[in-house]
Formats: C-alpha cells, structure tokens, sequence
C-alpha cells in the first residue's frame, strides 16, 4: 500500500511539475523581451551562455531544474534557440558536481578517496571533453540543433505553429487557476509576470525534489543490485541502457551516479565498469527537459530539449566504441586522483575552480 501510494505520489508531482513550466514560460511572456535580455545580457556569447548554464545549474544542484527553465525561456520566446544550446551543454556539464563533491566524504581515507575521487571526476571529464568538441562544431554547422529541428519537423511538422499538446491542455486549468488568483489579489503587468516566474520556480523545485526523494525511496535497493547485476556481467552496452533506465526512473542523473562513488570507494566496482553508467545516465536526464517542452507546445522548446538529448547520445557514440577515445576520461580522472590523493587540497581547488570560479568569471567577463 505504501508502496502504491509513493508512485501515486510521484504522478501527482510530475503534474505539479508540467503546471510550473507552464507558469514559468508564461511569466517570461507577461515580463517581456526587455527583462528577460537584462537578466540574461551576454548570454548570445556562446562561451558566456555555457557559463551561465554551468552556474545556474550549480546553484540550483540539479540539471532538471535548470533545463527546464532554459526550455520555458525558449517557449516564451525571449530566448532563441541557439542562444540555448550552448546554456544547455553548461546545464549537462553543471550537474557532476554533485558527484565530486560526494566523493570528498572519503577524503580521508586514501586509497577510498583516490577510487571515489576517479569514479566521480570520470563524469566530468567525459562532459568536458564533449563539450569542448561538439560546442565549436554546433557553432560551425548548427548539426545539434539543424539535427533536432530536423527531428521535431517529423514529428510535429513543419509549420512551425504551436502544436496542441495534451500535457499542456492538462495543465492549463491549474496554471489559469494561479493566473486567477494573482489578477484578484492586483498583480498586473510586471508584478503578475514576476510571481508568475516565482510561483512556477517554486512548483519546479518542489515537484522534483519529492520526486526524487520519494523515487529513491522505491527504487534505491533496486538501484544497486541492478547496477551490481549489469556490471558484473561486464556488458558496457547493458551499463549504458542501465543507466539511462534508472535515470529516467528517479528523475535525477545524480542519484544514480552518486551510488557508484561510495560501490567504487569500497572496491567493490571498477572505474571501467562504473564509467558506462554515467553515460547512460547522461542520457537519462534529458527526459526531464523533453517532458518540460512538451508541456509549452512550443517547437523550438521541443527542438532545445531534443538538443540535450542529441548532445549526450554524440558523446557516447564518439567516445565510447573507440577505444582510444573510450579510455581518454578514464586516464584523464585516475591522473586527477592520484594528485588528489597526494594533494588533499588539490581536490577542494579543483571543485571549486570548476564549477564556481571559472563559470562566475567567464559570465563577469563576457557579459
């Protein structure tokens, strides 16, 4: 019974979730182009777009909620396309800090921190390195994004025109509901936009953190025994599909790679076998976004969310059946450990430049 309840729980709040999009995508509209381009002034900078995608997504300790934001700004339409794509790489390069600094539980014991510390930068590592090659590539051909407007062209059509999505007339009615509210208590203009954005924020946040919470309360022994039953058959193509399957479940790329790093910390999974995993739940977590686009029936919000997608499925289709390329993450995060482990300060400086110096000065500076 409890049991049942937990899932009819976690339908309730995936309900309250689409209804925060909607608000959020309707409060950038009322707020207006004007706002919007002061609140985000230099994100048409490629470089400052990934920061800022990197940051937000820091701050806030979760891509979804960062995604989903970036795809109602792109619903409203005071936020292009291209524009997005590279918020959305900074976004899906943002969310392994919580790997990294889950692995900083173990700094004191070496040989645990050193295998922790590996099987959590190997996250970072691989986003990185797909950054750095598929960001100059987007920039040069647009194929992320020709891709995914290619895509959401098929299966939405070419007219461009908002498309009638079940899940947003489902969550229209609340949404009204909210608007109602707020025109009776005297909000217009502005102040109506922004508790819009507040009250969506708000359903966002709570909407995937009980979602989460209550997931990993279903599914967390299960979380385990599957990953220590796939690995343990030694298939990388099973790992992967893993991956994405338990991302998708409990809502959060996080939950499912933060189980790998105290399993690699105690010995009992490789850096080679836990590294597929992460690749699949990098591809797990773009669900989150497609959902959030459907909810706008915007095309371009679709062909934003698809982007995500694509983005992650390149990066293990360049990397992983290559050899060569595969090990490259694997080296690059055991070197970074074995300074780590010599260097306990070196870890700290490490997260720290990464996910907050580095991005807080590439805003500052190409704002």
């Amino acid at each position: 019974m409890v049991t049942l309840l937990r899932g009819f729980l976690v339908l309730a709040l995936l309900y309250l979730f689409l209804t925060g999009v909607e608000l959020l995508s309707g409060g950038f509209k009322i707020m207006g182009k004007g706002f919007v381009d002061g609140l985000f002034e230099g994100v048409s900078n490629p470089l400052a777009g990934l920061f800022v995608g990197l940051l937000a997504t820091v701050l806030v300790q979760s891509s979804s909620v960062s995604t989903s934001v970036i795809v109602g700004l792109v619903a409203s339409g005071v936020v292009g396309p291209d524009e997005a794509v590279p918020m959305i790489m900074g976004a899906n390069l943002g969310t392994t800090v919580t790997n990294t600094v889950a692995s900083l539980g173990h700094v004191r014991r070496d040989q645990e921190f050193r295998r922790a510390f590996a099987a959590a930068t190997v996250h970072d590592f691989f986003n990185i390195l797909a950054v750095a090659i598929f960001l100059p590539i987007e920039l040069a051909t647009g194929y992320l994004s020709e891709t995914a407007e290619w895509i959401t062209e098929r299966v939405l059509g070419s007219s461009g025109a908002a498309f009638d999505s079940p899940l947003k007339a489902a969550v229209k009615k609340p949404a009204s509901l909210v608007k109602d509210v707020l025109d009776d208590l005297g909000a217009h203009g502005n102040w109506k936009g922004g508790l819009m954005i507040v009250v969506g924020l708000a359903c966002i946040f709570v909407a995937l953190g009980y979602i989460t919470k209550n997931m990993r309360l279903l599914v967390a022994d299960r979380v385990e025994a599957a990953i220590n039953r796939a690995l343990g058959a030694g298939s990388g193509i099973v790992a992967i599909v893993l991956g994405m399957v338990i991302t998708i479940a409990v809502q959060s790329s996080s939950i499912t790679t933060s189980v790998l790093v105290p399993l690699a910390a105690s010995g009992v999974l490789t850096l080679e076998n836990i590294y597929p995993v992460t690749l699949g739940a990098n591809v797990g977590t773009t669900v989150t976004a497609l959902l959030a686009s459907l909810a706008t029936g915007n095309p371009a919000a679709v062909t934003v969310a698809l982007v995500h997608t694509l983005f992650n499925l390149s990066g293990i289709l360049l990397f992983y059946p290559i050899r060569v390329l595969r090990n490259l993450p694997l080296r690059l995060a055991t070197g970074m450990s074995d300074i780590a482990a010599e260097r306990r300060s070196t870890a700290i400086g490490y997260a720290l430049g990464m996910f907050v110096v580095v991005p807080l000065l590439g805003v500052l500076l190409l704002r």
